[in-house]
């Protein structure tokens, strides 16, 4: 039997789970920057009314 393949494939896991992560994060930013780098918070948005922990001084989520 011959294995055809990656000899250390936990070794490209953590590559791709590193990028994976790094384009989660950026396409989070996008949603609430506006493109003058400010911070705007959609709240009609469904990911960041989900993220959202508190607004206006009132805990949202516990």
């Amino acid at each position: 039997v011959t294995l055809v393949g990656e000899t250390n494939l936990p070794a490209l896991v953590a590559a791709d789970s590193s990028s994976l992560y790094a384009r989660n994060v950026l396409d989070f930013l996008k949603l609430v920057l506006t493109k003058e780098g400010t911070l705007q918070v959609p709240m009609d948005d469904d990911i960041v009314a989900a993220c959202l922990v508190t607004r206006d001084g009132q805990v949202l989520r516990n």
